[in-house]
């Protein structure tokens, strides 16, 4: 008799459990499908974005305002046009100081940063979130720390910088002047986007992501005797082929290195051969078939 009293009871509390079981399962499966869902949508959106046709009126930009586009091979072209896609797809422009945003200025800084990303995997500038562009010189605050602890703060105008904390700035004339003359060694873009790479390191030291050791070795060799020697004759004011600012610390000096090799590679590579062949190796391009 009490078997048959406790029966229903005990039949509905497995029932329930039952339920409770399925019910959380169903919201596991929920929670797992809207948490991939969320996962891959980026990823989709990415994708055909990069699958999407390269506009006419973007490689009319390249034509203008990235001269060497137009000497590369096409294969390079359609990495650098795979690459920008993924660029304006990922990265946010920002027009600051009343500028406004166009395709030229997106289309031409991206072109610009991309050609240090072809021939070799890339995440197109993991850490870089944000670009913002000014419509010339902006200024930025400054700190410094004279002998004595003394702490002095002031304003300094700037064409470029580029920050740890995923942005980049720019001054859209220095841009625009800068790619009206690719041969003269001076290329803002060039210059910040290599601190980009520098940085992806975890810190600025001149030696960007190498991978082999062997290639750290080289590198460090080169570089170092390369770095000492721009600072010597910038300390005794002798005149120089590379920009004595490379002077001032490594990272400077990778990122002043990295706008002579692709602006002026023929001089680079007949006044410092062992930097260019360091470069050539690194950013496996060689910028003389584009003169």
């Amino acid at each position: 008799m009490c078997l048959l009293l406790l029966t229903p009871g005990l039949l509905f509390e497995y029932q329930a459990t039952r339920l409770n079981g399925m019910g959380i399962l169903l919201v596991s499966a929920i929670t797992l499908l809207v948490t991939g869902l969320w996962a891959w949508l980026p990823k989709y959106r990415l994708r055909e974005a990069i699958r999407a046709p390269f506009p006419d009126r973007f490689v009319a930009i390249l034509e203008t305002n990235v001269p060497v586009y137009s000497k590369m091979t096409v294969e390079l072209q359609q990495q650098l046009q795979h690459l920008i896609k993924q660029f304006l797809h990922q990265k946010t422009f920002y027009g600051c100081g009343g500028l406004a945003i166009n395709d030229e200025i997106k289309v031409t800084i991206a072109g610009i940063a991309c050609l240090l990303l072809l021939n070799r995997k890339s995440h197109v500038y993991p850490q870089l979130t944000s670009v913002l562009v000014y419509p010339s010189a902006f200024v930025a605050p400054r700190t410094e720390i004279e002998p004595g602890g003394v702490v002095t703060y002031h304003e300094e105008g700037l064409l470029g910088e580029s920050w740890g904390d995923g942005r980049v700035v720019l001054a859209w004339d220095e841009v625009k002047e800068d790619a009206s003359d690719f041969s003269d060694g001076h290329n803002v873009v060039l210059h910040e986007f290599a601190h980009q790479l520098d940085d992806e390191t975890g810190s600025a030291d001149g030696v960007p992501i190498l991978g082999k050791r062997a290639s750290y070795q080289s590198w460090a060799a080169v570089f170092s005797r390369e770095y000492a020697a721009l600072q010597s004759s910038a300390f005794h004011r002798d005149e120089t082929f590379l920009d004595p600012y490379g002077a001032t610390n490594p990272a400077e000096f990778f990122a002043v290195v990295t706008e002579t090799f692709f602006e002026m590679p023929v001089e680079l590579a007949e006044h410092h051969p062992e930097l260019f062949g360091e470069l050539e190796s690194y950013y496996r391009v060689d910028p003389r078939a584009w003169q």
